[in-house]
């Protein structure tokens, strides 16, 4: 597809054969990317998106075949300007169906930006399958009122393994937040909703250095037995490395938190990749990590324990080696921002989160799934990054695109 109209440049794409596909036994047949762009990749921008750019940023995300993509958060504007025009953005793009649906191309409900698209369907009539995941973040009761009152179906809060992070994110100890969420995640599950759970600094804190397994887990526990369908787990300063990745997911699934979980709770799709319930896999010729101790006595949860997915920075160029050590945990669910874009406005050493084209490049090339067009993916990346005046970070990218990398700039 590499060629005019593109905008992918020279580079090898999807019509080059390249990446050539060699599977590695034990990993799963297909990944979903959660897409994060939009929400956690421009929140720290310092200067205000359009809120039709952000709208058409969506919009080009899901042509590029990527189902779950989150929107918003419904935070106070005070705290995170960027996003302050939730409520103006949502209804943009809450009709928007997937792009891999026999009913035609993804498309705004109503809109005219796709020729040959049937417009005359109103979102009320994009039920199932048809409707693309546009997750919202909510950090407390009136962020989920907010969120309800536009139709939200997938909503998600946000905790901390680390007090210093707590404070600073939230102004609040890491069990005062976990106290703040579970009526938040009581009344989402009241109404039906899928709720994910992000938690920060899983690997590493720039104020408490060391982060201990067993206190990770203790807060992801605390999520699951709320009710969350999917919990998170941020390396939010980019600090991981693979063998405290398996280590972590290890820890969990002795704990009762198998990466597969046993579904994704009402609302979600089926279960893409490896098997629910099945054990981690490991690699050809791997050692299985053993688990670091966790608290004894630990319960096992009951049927509906959340799956497990992972969100990567790319600080220290591990993300990629860091989601294929979760790949061959039973990861299912990896979290990516078009471009590479993304930080945290709360850590200051937090840079850029693991790039989706970057992902897709590598999960190709391991023979399995996405579903995402990928020069149609960087496409989008070049796009958006014309609009923010800067190349994007993505190896990628910049491979496809033939552009500069940003320090070439």
């Amino acid at each position: 597809m590499t060629g005019a109209g593109s905008g992918a440049g020279s580079g090898p794409g999807d019509g080059s054969g390249l990446p050539m596909a060699f599977p590695v036994e034990g990993l799963p047949a297909r990944v979903r990317i959660h897409e994060v762009g939009p929400r956690d990749g421009l929140q720290n921008e310092k200067t205000v998106v359009p809120v039709e750019v952000k709208a058409e940023f969506i919009r080009r995300l899901v042509a590029a075949g990527l189902r779950t993509v989150e929107a918003t958060s419904f935070v106070h504007p005070k705290w995170v300007p960027q996003l302050a025009d939730a409520e103006e953005l949502y209804p943009l793009v809450s009709g928007l169906r997937d792009a891999d649906h026999p009913s035609g191309p993804a498309t705004p409900a109503g809109s005219d930006s796709s020729a040959g698209s049937d417009s005359s369907d109103s979102s009320d009539q994009l039920d199932g399958p048809a409707r693309v995941s546009l997750p919202v973040l909510v950090p407390n009761d009136r962020g989920l009122e907010r969120a309800l009152a536009l139709g939200a179906r997938q909503v998600a809060v946000f905790a901390s393994a680390t007090e210093s992070f707590a404070r600073a994110n939230l102004n609040r100890t890491v069990d005062g937040a976990l106290e703040m969420f579970e009526p938040v995640v009581a009344r989402a599950k009241k109404e039906r909703l899928t709720v994910r759970g992000y938690l920060s600094m899983c690997f590493g804190d720039p104020w408490e250095g060391p982060v201990p397994v067993a206190q990770v887990v203790r807060v992801c526990k605390a999520l699951a037995e709320m009710g969350c369908d999917e919990l998170s787990l941020g390396d939010t300063i980019g600090v991981a490395t693979p063998g405290h990745v398996s280590a972590l997911l290890s820890a969990l699934h002795e704990a009762g938190l198998p990466a597969s979980g046993t579904g994704l709770g009402s609302g979600a799709g089926p279960a893409q990749g490896a098997t629910p319930g099945a054990a981690p896999a490991t690699a050809p010729g791997a050692t299985p990590s053993a688990a670091p101790s966790v608290p004894s006595g630990t319960p096992r949860l009951p049927p509906g324990t959340p799956r497990l997915a992972v969100h990567f920075h790319d600080t220290y160029g591990q993300a990629l080696s860091n989601t294929l050590a979760a790949l061959q945990h039973g990861v299912t669910t990896v979290d990516a921002s078009a471009g590479g874009l993304g930080g945290c406005p709360y850590a200051r050493s937090a840079t850029g989160n693991l790039a989706t084209e970057d992902l897709v490049w590598m999960l190709r090339g391991l023979g399995i799934e996405t579903g995402v067009d990928l020069d149609l993916l960087s496409s989008t990346s070049l796009w958006m990054a014309e609009r923010l005046g800067r190349p994007s970070p993505s190896r990628t990218v910049r491979a496809l695109s033939g552009t500069a990398s940003p320090k070439e700039k």
